[in-house]
């Protein structure tokens, strides 16, 4: 799962615009799109106006969308931060879907990414064409992989990897570990790429000063929710004090 903070989104956003050209079977993303829904405050009690958010959903569902675990938490956590958040995903078809019952995919059916995105957003969400950075302090990324088949090329801490140069993130550890860490070998791709891996507990975050970026492992690692949960929970700590700076 990765965060980006909005004052070096001109850069991503003009990474993302060439790495969001059409690909074959897809549908471009639309130059227009539906009346951007006002930003709700997704903890109301807070004091003062928060750090302005952007949350990018990649779909519904962790092998053809966003990963609702780490979706929630994300929310869960920028309430209680008192962060004021914008929900956006691709108005694109999904790549593919995928019944999570078997695992395989549902030849026969085709999903839109906005619409199934929704779900997690409760409606409240705008096409990322709409999204300007302008309008943010932060950007996150849920992970699933939804990240790799309907943004990218790979799961959400590889966006920051391929779009800025020498950036450090985590993807967890680089060693399978008896099976702990499953998607261990995605530190060499991120090394590919030129940036740098480090090392880091599913209950940390990596925060790159210099680029502004936060991580965290998220479900990289085998193990129980909650500790997913907490570091997400650091990861979003960073973010926001990143945006107060």
């Amino acid at each position: 799962m990765a965060a980006v903070r909005a004052l070096l989104a001109p850069r991503l956003v003009a990474a993302a615009a060439s790495t969001f050209a059409p690909v074959p079977g897809l549908r471009p993303l639309l130059l227009t799109g539906p009346v951007p829904a006002p930003r709700a405050a997704f903890h109301g009690s807070a004091p003062r106006p928060g750090a302005r958010v952007a949350l990018v959903l990649s779909g519904c569902g962790v092998y053809d969308g966003t990963e609702l675990h780490e979706a929630s938490a994300v929310l869960v956590h920028l309430s209680r931060g008192g962060a004021e958040v914008q929900i956006f995903a691709p108005n694109v078809p999904q790549m593919h879907v995928i019944d999570h019952t078997k695992g395989q995919p549902s030849e026969s059916e085709t999903r839109n990414v906005l619409a199934e995105s929704a779900r997690i957003a409760r409606g409240k969400i705008t096409d990322l064409a709409q999204l300007s950075a302008a309008n943010h302090d932060a950007a996150i990324f849920p992970g699933g992989f939804g990240a790799a088949k309907n943004l990218l090329c790979c799961i959400a801490p590889v966006l920051a990897a391929k779009v800025l140069p020498g950036v450090e993130v985590t993807v967890g550890h680089e060693q399978e570990e008896g099976g702990k860490w499953p998607y261990a070998g995605t530190a060499e791709a991120i090394k590919a790429m030129g940036a740098k891996h480090c090392v880091k507990g599913v209950t940390e975050a990596h925060v790159d000063q210099k680029n502004k970026v936060v991580t965290t492992p998220a479900f990289m690692c085998e193990t129980a929710l909650h500790h997913i949960h907490d570091g997400i929970g650091a990861m979003v700590t960073k973010v926001l004090e990143l945006a107060r700076k």
